[in-house]
């Protein structure tokens, strides 16, 4: 027997890119996007200030002038704030004003990644095992970091995406298990990126 359907765009991914878009400071779109999925996402990337415009399925980010504000991020079960983003806006809070706060209560040790970026120079402060302050803005040093897991991973590539100088980050089969091509994508949209 056969059988039709559709299979929806990944909203960990699409969150990943609209990331790299605003802390990088450059202007992207999404076609094929189901907003939905990511409202409480969305709500948090309005209030950091990004700049974006969802148009029907597409969402289209835009450098932002006024730069980034600080916030808290209290990670919930879908459609709360998704812990597979966390990773990821922890990044774009390096680069805020002011202190935020991030609270994961879901996992135990999520906040590993976060030692790799204190070592490109991040201001971060792990308070117990489910939440940890960001102060920013910081300028993020590229450095050799490793991926401990896959949005781990990813969000080591967005920090090395906005810092200074070279990034290393080893382990990289972590990200893959979870972004396809990720390295070839990132490279059709502009940046210096190559496995070796």
């Amino acid at each position: 027997n056969g059988a039709e359907f559709s299979i929806c765009p990944d909203p960990l991914e699409v969150g990943t890119f609209l990331i790299a878009f605003a802390v990088t400071g450059g202007n992207g779109k999404i076609n094929n996007v189901n907003p939905e999925h990511l409202v409480s996402f969305l709500d948090k990337m309005k209030e950091i200030g990004v700049n974006f415009e969802v148009s029907g399925n597409t969402i289209s980010v835009r450098p932002s002038n006024l730069g980034f504000k600080a916030t808290k991020i209290q990670v919930l079960p879908y459609p709360g704030f998704p812990t597979d983003l966390q990773p990821q806006i922890s990044v774009l809070l390096t680069q805020a004003e002011g202190r935020s706060l991030i609270h994961d209560p879901l996992y135990e040790n999520r906040f590993q990644y976060l030692h790799e970026l204190r070592k490109m120079g991040a201001d971060i402060e792990i308070t117990d095992p489910h939440r940890a302050l960001i102060f920013g803005k910081t300028e993020l040093i590229g450095n050799k970091i490793s991926a401990l897991d896959i949005r781990a991973g990813a969000s080591l590539i967005l920090a090395g995406l906005c810092a200074k100088g070279e990034t290393q980050i080893g382990n990289v089969s972590q990200i893959e298990r979870g972004y396809e091509r990720f390295d070839e994508k990132l490279r059709n949209l502009g940046a210096k990126i190559e496995k070796v």
